[in-house]
């Protein structure tokens, strides 16, 4: 159990880590702005390390019995991350209302596709290391 419980987590951060290189390149290259949505954030550690944090958190989701093609998976693991950032951290704790629409109208359709990001990642480092 100690070894699933690591590779959770670390393939997680791995997956927080590509998420969140993702999220501010697309900002830092304009991407999010050409879609009318207001993420760019800048590439520093207070940005970076909680993110790094949730994304292992995330990935201990992977000790569920989850079958499937990756594709699929990805979809699955998606999910909650998103929810929970568009009804619980936009709204209450960053103050960008429900689903984050103060940011942008298309605002829960580019988290949900980071958080795509993040979960094929993810998948990905569990698929490199063996498992």
């Amino acid at each position: 159990m100690p070894r699933s419980l690591s590779l959770a987590f670390a393939a997680g951060v791995f997956g927080a880590l590509i998420n969140s290189l993702a999220v501010w390149a697309a900002g830092r290259y304009g991407l999010t702005a050409a879609l009318g949505v207001g993420i760019a954030p800048a590439l520093i550690p207070a940005w970076l390390y909680p993110r790094l944090v949730w994304g292992g958190l995330w990935g201990l989701q992977l000790l569920l019995p989850l079958r499937g093609p990756a594709v699929m998976l990805g979809i699955v693991l998606s999910v909650a991350p998103t929810l929970f950032q568009l009804l619980w951290m936009f709204p209450f704790h960053s103050g960008y209302g429900w689903l984050g629409l103060e940011l942008g109208l298309l605002t829960p359709v580019l988290v949900w596709m980071f958080n795509l990001v993040w979960a094929w990642s993810t998948l990905a480092w569990l698929h490199l290391t063996g498992r």
